[in-house]
């Protein structure tokens, strides 16, 4: 896998880490939870399960992408890059659910692409 792509996995795998910490671990106090279109405490105790939840499916898609470099070799870029296609099939599912969040998906969805592109081209 080319650095370039390896970059890319680095910086899907990166982003997907803080999410973790947004959803996970941050995700009582307003200005966070705001972010995900919870308006209110009330909406925040009933969505938070779900976020507790969905930080960690980010983090273990976190590990894939960053341990799969760290492995090296086609066992471990395989694991890489398929961890960056669940990373970009997200992001799609996520605008496609609701177009407001097309910002968030494109952050979610333009790193783990570009990654995946890059390693089949160069």
């Amino acid at each position: 896998m080319s650095v370039i792509a390896q970059v890319f996995v680095v910086v899907a795998g990166v982003f997907h880490v803080a999410v973790f910490v947004l959803e996970s671990v941050l995700f009582r106090k307003p200005a966070t939870y705001r972010r995900f279109l919870v308006k209110d405490d009330a909406e925040m105790t009933a969505a938070r399960p779900w976020a507790f939840n969905q930080g960690f499916y980010n983090l273990f898609l976190a590990v894939g992408a960053l341990g799969g470099l760290v492995w090296g070799g086609d066992k471990g870029h395989a694991i890489a890059l398929f961890a960056c296609a669940c990373m970009a099939g997200a992001g799609i599912v996520l605008v496609a659910s609701d177009r407001r969040m097309v910002r968030a998906a494109a952050t979610q969805a333009v790193p783990p692409i570009l990654a995946l592109v890059l390693a089949a081209v160069l």
